[in-house]
């Protein structure tokens, strides 16, 4: 089973985008999506955000992989 993480966009240059998942801080690529700015949440897996995605998107993620 893959699974995506979800993350908020700190900062955003040269197609290099630092996130904060969870309190986790990391750098991951953003050249998959064209119109990302810092406070956007994404979904990430391996090191790539894979799509933009809403708050209550990544509140029901957070709710999902608590509870396995």
């Amino acid at each position: 089973m893959c699974v995506g993480l979800p993350a908020r966009v700190i900062r955003i240059k040269d197609g290099i985008a630092l996130v904060d998942a969870s309190g986790a801080k990391r750098e991951i690529s953003a050249e998959l999506l064209d119109d990302l700015d810092p406070g956007d949440y994404v979904m990430v897996h391996a090191g790539l955000a894979i799509a933009k995605i809403t708050n209550n998107d990544e509140n029901e993620t957070d709710r999902i992989m608590e509870e396995l």
